[in-house]
């Protein structure tokens, strides 16, 4: 019996996701990628010179991750090219420390331009300090190409790493094909050429494009490789009767074009040919989208709504409010002191009182204190009452800001979403929750909700009603069911979480309610937990228990200035995560538990539960959470 190539594929797409489930190779696999991006892109070159793509990835990377690039760039120059990437040590050391230091979230969200011009500005010292010591002799040319590709390399991958689309796909397969031809240590089977196949094949004209730019750029072929792979996106346009025909489209391409050139290469022929067999691993091509039809009409929709909401927040933030008339509450005090005083006419100290007396009354210099001071300290106290008045006007501005600001980005984010809708990545595990709650009186002040979220993700939310009874139910009940409707329709987790803070803000309601929600991320096993005046959480694994979280302040008590802690964990090794109200003593339960993490999530709540409710003096709730592979379907 004959087994067609696409069966062999199939299979073979069916190992790979199998093999992908398991936590060693994924996070091997991981550690592999971040050092092998490195190490490749330290061999692109331009002007016969190295250039500093890498370091543009290290600085958008954060954490471990730009440690390991740093470290495959600090590798890949020397051995690329020996005395000359001694540039890009420095270089990858440097932006690495960068990295550290200014990566941060608030930094890329609230100065997005902080870190590619401090790598452009990186790069110019550096070339600067090789040539006035003598280390380098390159031309004027590649000095200020050097300082452009940091620039325009680590605005790249930053859009890469935060909000893919279309384009910076196809920007970065022309950057990598032109890093993998310049690394290859075959001729013959080149990874550049594999690559570039894959893309013909399986991309979509830019991509395919950009791909024989890369391989023209790195002038590994004696033929214009961008004809050849533009004709081989348009030859797979043709309705062959098997779908694996198309696979050597640019193999066949490159075979013509070098007869019509006039020049005899077959050395791009096998990784050609070797890529777009592989393209059939890729996924579905991501359709470009229409401005012409309903989709494009709505994403602009969106995006002008967005910048709508950003300039009336800036308006906001420009509109500085009027000054307290200090100076009018003295003298409306002095009034009213000096109408009824015999010595009004001759006195003499009227016009030397000042605003300062408004905080120290007694200093007042009267003849006749027993009228002034009692009004000066009315006065006191009406600049009291407006300069609280004023603070609260302040903080409701903020609040109004915040809203203003997370509704921005919420239409902004649902229109770079809108051309790939259909497109969310599968999830490769599935949700264990179980949940276990006493409540001190009947009406339980703790609410704990699991439901899933858009794409990929499942959130466990537990909001704790400060106190017992009907009022503490009423807070849970009401704050769980605002971040539900929030979290389902999109919001952001933090965002919700801070718009939620600010209506507790203006309602004077601080620690009316903590809240704790987890944010499960199906198809990687990674999980974002998100804590606001919340219990500390633990995870239980086979070696023992972690504590996960402190105490913070509760939610409400500013507008701005507090924030949600963020912490991130996986679940991808069959760790349980364990989420408790402030009834449950966490630690002393877990150290008295004998079951283990494989135990079902309903009996290991009910243990906890039981063992560390104490005198049950408040509401106690304890959520098990725990991740298991998916079964994957036959395709």
């Amino acid at each position: 019996m004959m087994v067609s190539m696409e069966t062999y594929l199939r299979r073979g797409k069916r190992s790979l996701k199998m093999l992908a489930l398991s936590p060693g190779f994924r996070t091997g696999g991981a550690v592999l990628a971040y050092w092998g991006s490195g190490f490749l892109l330290s061999a692109a070159s331009l002007l016969d010179s190295p250039q500093p793509l890498a370091l543009g990835l290290i600085c958008a990377a954060s954490g471990w991750r730009s440690v390991l690039i740093g470290l495959g760039a600090a590798l890949g120059y020397p051995c690329f090219w020996g005395q000359a990437g001694g540039q890009g040590i420095v270089w990858s050391a440097a932006a690495v420390m960068l990295s550290l230091m200014v990566g941060r979230g608030e930094h890329r969200r609230d100065a997005p331009l902080l870190l590619p011009f401090t790598a452009a500005l990186l790069t110019a010292v550096t070339g600067l300090t090789f040539r006035l010591l003598n280390l380098e002799r390159a031309p004027l040319s590649v000095y200020g190409l050097r300082v452009a590709l940091s620039l325009g390399g680590t605005m790249l991958f930053m859009q890469a790493f935060s909000c893919r689309d279309a384009v910076t796909d196809w920007l970065v397969g022309g950057v990598a094909v032109l890093a993998l031809a310049q690394a290859a240590p075959w001729p013959w089977l080149n990874p550049g050429y594999i690559l570039a196949g894959m893309l013909a094949v399986g991309g979509a004209l830019p991509a395919a494009a950009l791909a024989g730019a890369g391989l023209d750029l790195a002038r590994v072929a004696a033929v214009p490789m961008t004809a050849v792979l533009s004709l081989a996106f348009f030859l797979r346009l043709i309705p062959f009767r098997q779908r694996w025909q198309q696979y050597g489209g640019p193999a066949l391409c490159c075979l013509g074009v070098s007869l019509l050139w006039g020049v005899v290469d077959y050395t791009p022929l096998p990784g050609l040919l070797l890529g777009g067999c592989l393209a059939a691993l890729l996924p579905p091509r991501a359709q470009i989208l229409q401005r012409r039809g309903g989709t494009g009409l709505a994403q602009v929709r969106l995006e002008l709504g967005a910048e709508v909401l950003a300039a009336t927040g800036q308006l906001l933030l420009e509109m500085e409010p009027p000054p307290i008339d200090v100076q009018g509450l003295l003298d409306r005090a002095c009034q009213r002191a000096c109408s009824a005083c015999s010595a009004r006419r001759s006195c003499t100290q009227k016009d030397q009182l000042r605003a300062e007396l408004l905080e120290h009354p007694l200093d007042a210099d009267c003849r006749k204190p027993g009228r002034l001071i009692p009004e000066l300290n009315r006065a006191r106290e009406q600049l009291k009452d407006l300069q609280g008045l004023r603070r609260k006007q302040g903080e409701y501005r903020g609040a109004l800001l915040q809203q203003y600001r997370f509704l921005g980005d919420f239409l902004r984010g649902l229109a770079d979403k809108l051309p790939r809708r259909g497109e969310e990545a599968a999830a490769l595990y599935q949700v264990e929750v179980s949940a276990r709650s006493r409540g001190k009186e009947r009406a339980n002040g703790d609410r704990c909700l699991a439901f899933p979220g858009p794409g990929p993700t499942y959130f466990i939310l537990l909001c704790d009603g400060m106190g017992t009874g009907m009022g503490a139910a009423q807070e849970g009940g009401v704050a769980a069911e605002h971040l539900r409707r929030m979290l389902l329709a999109g919001f952001p987790a933090k965002y919700a979480l801070r718009s939620y803070n600010s209506l507790l803000a203006l309602r004077d309601a601080a620690g009316a309610v903590t809240m704790d929600l987890a944010e499960l991320h199906l198809d990687s096993g990674l999980v974002r937990l998100y804590k606001w005046g919340a219990a500390p959480s633990w995870v239980l694994t086979r070696r023992g228990t972690q504590k996960i979280g402190t105490a913070t302040p509760p939610p409400g008590i500013a507008v701005t200035g507090i924030r949600e802690a963020e912490e991130k964990l996986s679940l991808r090794r069959g760790e349980v995560l364990i989420l408790l109200s402030d009834g449950v003593d966490g630690e002393g339960a877990l150290s008295r538990t004998s079951l283990s993490p494989d135990a079902p999530p309903g009996e290991l709540a009910a243990e906890i539960l039981e063992r560390g409710c104490g005198s049950g003096e408040d509401d106690a709730t304890v959520a098990v959470v725990r991740l298991r592979p998916a079964n994957l379907s036959p395709s």
